[in-house]
């Protein structure tokens, strides 16, 4: 709708990106406030266009308005909505009425509301003539006393005052193009680094976040470290999304530095002290940062006295902590630090003498452990990927709660499944289920195999040995074993649990999700898909039986398990393996020897 405007008073019109049909409903990420006149043709135009490419939501004043005495309608919306706000001074922006009104109520926002920032351009002025230094802008106030009074005048004072400290752009003998790149490229910064996109399908995950916020006891001054642990796809870096969305607008500075394990992994820690650093400095100022050592001085100066939320999303070394957020004084006082790992053996971890009571806690370092889904929500989140509804069709129920159940609750695993499942049809469902039952997810498989990868050698042995032979046994006789094999299995086993590849029970009996036992049991089946004999490890009798029938195996190459169960009607497997006397005097002596083992 169009209306006149008072030919005084022109500041800024309305349009929004899609050619001016803007809408009350639309949030905004900029908003533009300038004095028509001054800069409407010429840099402001070219300024506008420009965010627009760069794919910005802008709100401007384009059209022939009638300002009243009240912000109220759309303008109040445009600027409320809005996260970032680019006043434009010029030499006669304090002559407008409404752009005071407006940089008032922008300042009036953005001291609510910690996600919204000012960016103040001084376009044909400086900064001294904002903050009243100057006679420029005080005549104006001063004509503007004598129509709205004290009271009005006096907060647009303070307004001036208050935006021009804030560090912007300064236009005068600057060339403008290269400057709007530097705008643009700082709104879209900015504008990005409050908000992470999180999954279509949500579930379950707010126990997780309001537990989270409860130990960031955001009451206090003090810097907080928290640590987000768990095994691979079980949800750390969504969590850690939902909790950075949701508290990000609580502190002045925030930013999320997503797969940094990959990325120290390609020596591109620079590369992550400059994006956290462009949370405050312009790129301009980051050219200089050429060393690790000069970022860490950087960070050092640059947050001390800021309160900081800083996600560091997959670490698994103590050295890219300390590259990044080392120490508390880094930060100002209220800052939370929030690291995602797979892996808490590089920090500094207090525990109980029995791994079985184990419980990561630390002065520094507060400590959250995620946990598989439970059915209910395993079977909401699975359906979500498979039909996107929240239960299972009538038809499809019963495939659909045993795929759930072989996921263990594991989030990557239900995504990914149902997701394939989609639109598929019964007989595919059949083969996929019946597929799962001996060889695990492919997509699944790379990624929990990453934790796998990351263990040493005599860490791998020992969880290939526990996922083909030893979940839901007792810890003591596997330990003779390993001892025998110059292993060292205590430590070993600590390296396991904080990387949150097994638990031991409150009665010493070893446990390992499904997911990871399948990854455990699949690595080993590769070893040689077509012949079984030429496998380490084989766990399932009808297996062992055959191939010990079949080669003839000598005692000498035989560390031989016998696991008491009632499915087990073996004579010739009973006969080798009569009783646990054979087992440590196979284990004591031939140890070192090449192993293959049979359950």
């Amino acid at each position: 709708m169009k209306r006149k405007r008072d030919s005084t008073d022109a500041a800024t019109t309305s349009a929004c990106v899609n050619d001016g049909n803007s809408s009350s409903e639309a949030g905004y990420e900029v908003f533009l406030s300038f004095r028509g006149p001054n800069t409407r043709l010429n840099f402001t135009d070219y300024l506008y266009h420009s965010l627009v490419q760069a794919g910005i939501h802008v709100f401007r004043d384009d059209e022939e308005i009638q300002k009243g005495k009240k912000i109220e309608g759309e303008l109040l919306h445009a600027i409320e909505s809005s996260k970032i706000y680019l006043p434009i001074f010029s030499m006669n922006y304090a002559s407008s009425k409404w752009c005071l009104r407006e940089l008032t109520h922008m300042l009036e926002c953005s001291s609510k509301v910690n996600d919204k920032a000012i960016l103040p351009i001084f376009y044909d002025v400086n900064p001294d003539d904002v903050k009243l230094k100057t006679k420029l802008y005080r005549q104006a106030l001063k004509k503007h006393k004598e129509k709205v009074g004290c009271d009005e005048v006096q907060q647009w004072k303070k307004a001036l005052t208050a935006v021009a400290r804030i560090a912007g752009w300064e236009m005068k003998d600057k060339c403008q193009g290269e400057t709007i790149k530097t705008i643009v490229y700082e709104v879209l910064t900015k504008s990005m680094s409050r908000k992470r996109t999180l999954p279509d399908h949500l579930v379950g995950i707010h126990d997780h976040v309001e537990a989270i916020i409860d130990k960031l006891n955001e009451d206090s001054h003090d810097v907080c470290y928290l640590v987000i642990y768990g095994m691979g796809g079980i949800g750390k870096t969504t969590l850690a999304k939902a909790i950075f969305n949701q508290i990000s607008n609580r502190f002045e500075v925030c930013s999320f530095l997503l797969d940094i394990r990959e990325s120290a992994k390609h020596q591109r820690i620079v590369d992550l002290q400059k994006t956290l650093l462009l949370e405050i400095l312009q790129s301009q100022f980051l050219e200089t940062l050429t060393s690790v050592d000069l970022g860490i001085e950087m960070i050092k100066k640059t947050f001390r006295d800021k309160k900081v939320l800083l996600i560091l999303d997959d670490v698994d070394n103590r050295d890219q902590l300390s590259k990044l957020a080392g120490k508390k004084d880094w930060f100002g006082l209220g800052s939370r630090i929030i690291i995602t790992t797979r892996d808490i053996n590089f920090l500094p971890i207090k525990e109980k003498d029995k791994e079985s009571s184990f419980q990561a806690h630390s002065q520094k370092f507060q400590y959250y452990k995620m946990k598989e889904m439970d059915f209910v929500n395993a079977l909401w989140l699975f359906s979500k990927h498979a039909f996107e509804m929240d239960l299972p069709p009538h038809d499809l129920d019963d495939m659909s709660r045993k795929i759930t159940t072989k996921t263990g609750g594991l989030p990557l695993a239900l995504e990914v499944i149902g997701s394939s499942l989609q639109g598929k049809s019964k007989t595919f469902w059949k083969a996929t289920l019946q597929k799962l039952k001996s060889v695990p997810n492919r997509e699944v498989f790379n990624k929990l195999k990453i934790s796998y990868d990351m263990l040493e050698l005599e860490q791998q042995e020992i969880f290939l040995d526990i996922a083909c032979f030893f979940i839901g046994k007792d810890i003591l006789h596997p330990g003779y074993m390993w001892k025998a094999s110059n292993y060292f299995p205590k430590t070993e086993l600590r390296v396991l649990i904080h990387k949150s590849l097994i638990k031991i029970t409150t009665d010493l009996k070893f446990w390992m999700h499904d997911q990871l036992r399948d990854l455990g049991r699949e690595i080993v089946r590769c070893e040689d898909i077509n012949f079984p004999e030429n496998r380490s490890r084989l766990w399932e009798p009808e297996f062992a039986l055959e191939v010990v029938q079949r080669k003839k195996v000598s005692y000498c190459h035989l560390t031989i398990f016998f696991r008491k169960s009632s499915t087990m009607h073996f004579p010739k497997v009973v006969e080798l393996v009569s009783c646990w006397y054979i087992f440590f005097y196979l284990t004591f002596t031939l140890a070192k020897k090449k192993r293959k083992r049979f359950v």
